[in-house]
């Protein structure tokens, strides 16, 4: 389900935990022997261990003690997700007192894996797809079902859009690159990206995945499933399309995004005739706007990584995600102070590894 072992402190075994994990693993799956292997994680407070018995392996996902009351997130989204033919992990089994979570084991293989061990992206496109069509079941059919789900609870309004532009600001401008703006620079800074957030706030709202990345894509026998789902809140379609076609983790070709695009505006069509379709113009134009707002988010998320822990690893998917942002933000004039601001003091052309 995660891509590599880790021996981050915070994932160690110590006997006390190995004998609580032996103990809830033994009491589901019968007594015996397990392997535990730390898993690395994301950027989050949940830690995960591949579990392996002979030849069976699980994922074990250690979070904060929850209730089994439907309003624990990962479970909740996970079954409404799982009710409409999204390819989720299976649940083996939970304690939720102590924050454990046994999963169906994914593997190993990512959408970011698939797309860099073919020698050309092409032999990527029918994974690809197959995400877009998980993508289309998350958009239409689950939004269309409301029965309970913490998704429908949680939208990306005005000021969840601007808490996260704001964060890039404040860990890539103030703290990565030490920008020292005027007060006047960031008044007119802080308009542009309301406005952003505005008009994004403006558009119609499905359920979107939130990290929709080529990271948070496994693939298992042939075959896509998607993770990291506990976030989803309601939002434009835009957003989980921006995450996997301008993802900062691959190098996709602007033809291949335009396939991808368009297959996806056909699998809508096919699944969801009677809403509304916007012209091609509009679409693209709210895509390129959501663009600048969800990569320059991605750049803030990077910067914090090394500004709060010294992890270094981001640092170098800040300049081709800048660049994706800098493509974007120049087709709209009105929001010259944010373009300005990234270019007059060199951020867009910076060497971050170097930092």
């Amino acid at each position: 389900m995660l891509n590599q072992t880790s021996t981050a402190q915070t994932n160690v075994v110590t006997p006390e935990l190995r004998h609580e994990f032996e103990g809830f693993v033994g009491s589901l799956l019968g007594a015996g022997s397990y392997e535990i292997h730390p898993l690395a994680g994301d950027a989050s407070a949940r830690r995960y261990f591949r579990v392996v018995a002979h030849d069976d392996s699980w994922v074990l996902m250690l979070w904060e003690p929850f209730e089994d009351n439907g309003q624990y997130p990962f479970l909740s989204v996970r079954q409404h997700f799982e009710k409409h033919g999204v390819q989720v992990p299976k649940v083996v089994g939970m304690r939720p007192d102590k924050g454990f979570v046994l999963l169906e084991d994914l593997g190993d293989l990512t959408l970011e894996r698939k797309f860099w061990e073919n020698q050309t992206q092409d032999l990527s496109i029918p994974y690809y797809k197959q995400a877009i069509d998980e993508l289309i079941k998350i958009h239409y059919l689950a939004s269309a079902d409301r029965s309970p789900c913490t998704a429908f609870n949680v939208e990306f309004d005005t000021a969840k859009l601007l808490w996260e532009m704001n964060y890039g600001r404040e860990h890539l401008l103030t703290g990565l690159c030490r920008i020292k703006l005027s007060d006047s620079v960031n008044t007119e800074l802080t308009k542009n990206f309301t406005s952003i957030c505005e008009r994004l706030h403006a558009e119609p709202k499905f359920i979107a995945h939130r990290d929709y990345h080529s990271r948070n894509v496994m693939i298992k026998l042939g075959r896509v499933r998607v993770i990291d789902f506990q976030d989803a809140r309601m939002g434009a379609i835009q957003y989980d399309l921006v995450s996997l076609l301008r993802d900062s983790y691959v190098n996709m070709t602007d033809d291949m995004q335009e396939l991808l695009l368009n297959y996806y505006l056909d699998g809508r069509k096919r699944l969801a005739p009677s809403l509304p379709t916007p012209s091609r113009d509009s679409f693209n134009h709210v895509f390129e706007l959501q663009t600048v707002q969800r990569c320059f988010k991605a750049c803030g998320s990077f910067a914090s990584f090394n500004m709060l822990r010294q992890d270094t690893r981001y640092l170098k998917y800040l300049a081709p995600t800048l660049k994706t942002v800098k493509r974007s933000l120049a087709r709209f004039p009105e929001y010259r102070t944010f373009y300005s601001v990234l270019e007059d003091h060199g951020v867009f052309d910076q060497n971050f590894e170097s930092t």
